[in-house]
């Protein structure tokens, strides 16, 4: 049984214009339909989104009406892209910030379907300033690094609960295009609200490093050392499922930063469970690490098998397939699903209502003893 695969580009386009028009409308079918399936249509309108956008990060309204119009200008690409209280969604992540004589180092894994990723790796100047990422929502991003030596990243922090704010990914976008440095990227974290709640890392040329646990609705706790799974600490109860194994992944990094591994090394055991996962075919595999150096402006993608190096001053565009083995626990259970659907079942409050309705289908279907974990996995995309 195949993992999937999932193609990358890195692409390199200062100012918005035909290449991001392309992605724009390949995604966006995909997109639109995710968006009014989880009621993005009865959101806030475009005047308050726009408003807000203009309240919170006044530097990236011309990026906004840019993308707007290169996108045909109507109501729901542009609330879509301004990601003022969208609806909700969530994906698995393992990130470490560290500094020793080798200088410092951002490192993350990106766990989700291979199906629910872009695979974009985007060199831009959309305000004047050089930043390089993977993309998200087709302008935000999941992470990257800027001409002025900051790097980000970001990982779900495990609570479904929404709140007004924006989406994660145009923080992130921000900070990236605006900040320089760690203290500058905090300021701007805790002053702009985030739609739910979400753990970012940062890194800077100068050495610095932080871990910020962003809550629903604004506010955030600063947290040490520098790591992040997909739970938060500062309001984590422990009573909550905790079905990508957070916990685990957070003590396991720990004691592998305990031991001030080189960052060659610590790549490494990125590539190695707990923190790569192997469950592609059930939709949370590790789809790609990433390792960042903020002071050289450099990045590099990595897979088991496979290293792309990149750099703000060389970047190179090019593409990259990448396939998935199913990994353990991807084939369908012969048996044991009535008690398997039964455990499961603590998961459910986590859904939404289309997501719920996909969960209790694949139960169904698990009761008579087939277990889809694609299917399982795309619940939890709903």
């Amino acid at each position: 049984m195949s993992g999937g695969s999932l193609t990358f580009d890195a692409v390199a386009e200062p100012q918005a214009s035909a290449r991001w028009r392309a992605r724009w409308e390949r995604s966006w079918p995909d997109y639109r339909a995710w968006f009014l399936a989880r009621g993005g249509d009865g959101g806030p309108s475009r005047a308050e989104a726009e408003a807000a956008l203009a309240r919170h990060m006044p530097e990236l309204v011309p990026v906004h009406r840019r993308l707007t119009r290169i996108a045909g200008g109507d109501d729901l690409a542009a609330r879509f892209l301004a990601t003022w209280c969208p609806p909700r969604y969530l994906g698995g992540c393992s990130v470490a910030a560290v500094t020793g004589e080798d200088g410092t180092r951002l490192l993350r894994n990106y766990d989700l379907s291979p199906e629910l990723n872009e695979g974009l790796l985007l060199r831009s100047e959309w305000t004047g300033r050089p930043v390089m990422g993977m993309v998200e929502f087709l302008w935000g991003l999941s992470d990257g690094v800027n001409g002025a030596g900051l790097a980000a990243a970001l990982a779900y922090g495990g609570r479904p609960e929404t709140a007004e704010g924006f989406g994660v990914t145009t923080l992130m976008r921000y900070v990236l295009e605006t900040c320089g440095s760690v203290p500058e990227a905090i300021a701007a974290l805790r002053r702009i609200p985030s739609h739910m709640a979400y753990n970012v890392t940062l890194a800077d040329r100068s050495g610095r490093t932080a871990t910020l646990e962003l809550w629903p609705g604004g506010g955030l706790a600063l947290c040490r050392p520098a790591i992040a799974t997909n739970h938060q600490r500062s309001r984590d109860a422990g009573a909550r499922p905790d079905p990508g194994q957070s916990r685990d992944r957070r003590a396991h990094l720990e004691r592998l930063l305990r031991g001030a591994p080189p960052p060659d090394r610590l790549a490494e055991a990125f590539l190695e469970p707990p923190l790569y996962r192997r469950d592609h075919a059930g939709g949370f595999g590790t789809l790609f690490t990433a390792v960042y150096d903020p002071a050289a402006g450099a990045m590099a993608l990595l897979w088991p098998e496979r290293r792309w190096h990149q750099a703000l001053d060389a970047f190179e565009e090019g593409r990259r397939v990448i396939r998935y083995a199913a990994g353990p626990g991807a084939a369908a259970a012969p048996a044991g699903g009535a008690e398997l659907a039964a455990a499961l079942q603590a998961l459910r409050p986590w859904l939404s209502r289309s997501g719920a309705a996909a969960f209790d289908r694949w139960c169904e279907e698990a009761r008579g003893g087939h277990c889809d974990w694609a299917a399982f996995g795309r619940a939890f995309a709903c």
